[in-house]
């Protein structure tokens, strides 16, 4: 015998792995975790400050 489906759940369930997979592929071209992004803000911020540091009149 068949197994009973439910339709609404299945078209449903569909719709996560379209979605999941979209998200995915997106993280795969732009994403980056936010640890990475803290990192290179915080590496920016220390070579802006060590260059300013340098600087032989500063404004």
């Amino acid at each position: 015998m068949a197994e009973i489906v439910n339709l609404t759940r299945a078209r449903k369930a569909q719709a996560r792995v379209k979605k999941r997979a979209e998200g995915d592929e997106n993280a795969a071209k732009f994403g980056r975790t936010k640890a990475q992004k803290a990192a290179e803000k915080s590496a920016a911020d220390k070579a802006r400050k060590t260059l300013d540091a340098h600087r032989r009149d500063p404004e």
